[in-house]
């Protein structure tokens, strides 16, 4: 079942691309937004990611800590970091536990591939609550990014 606003978000932990642990319960306080996406260097994420990158300004200003999260290795993560001059935190969801349980993965993606984490938005308040969800089916398609800084501004 899919998470639902209101609903207490699990709580995870993963390495990021500096291969340094995070867990979400570790930014209690703060507001939260989680960007779940397929695969770094493909064209539509990094799009994602830089538009992410080029307004990170909007979400430093509602006090929203960004984290997108991939079932990519935590080196490919890190060398697309760099690549694209990302200015924010990429987790490695290598072992697919979190996407599933966010229910923001693909048993089957293109090509025949399995496992693949959908592009998906979750925000997440201060105390830990879910308040925006919105896992988006077909991957050529990004996040509605007004919505979500429309969301964290009426957290903030």
């Amino acid at each position: 079942m899919l998470l639902q606003i209101g609903q207490i978000a699990p709580d995870f932990t993963l390495f990021d691309s500096d291969k340094k642990k995070v867990s979400l319960n570790e930014h209690r306080g703060e507001n939260v937004l989680l960007l779940f996406f397929p695969f770094a260097f493909s064209s539509i994420c990094t799009a994602e990611l830089c538009t992410v990158r080029d307004n990170i300004s909007k979400y430093d200003s509602v006090q929203a800590k960004v984290f997108g999260i991939s079932v990519d290795s935590l080196y490919t993560l890190a060398k697309f970091k760099i690549d694209q001059n990302l200015n924010f935190t990429l987790l490695s969801d290598f072992n697919k536990e979190i996407s599933y349980t966010y229910e923001a993965f693909y048993e089957t993606f293109s090509y025949g591939m399995k496992g693949v984490s959908k592009r998906a938005a979750f925000i997440i308040d201060k105390i830990g609550l879910v308040q925006y969800v919105e896992v988006v089916e077909n991957a050529s398609e990004q996040p509605k990014f007004d919505l979500i800084i429309k969301r964290l501004e009426e957290l903030a």
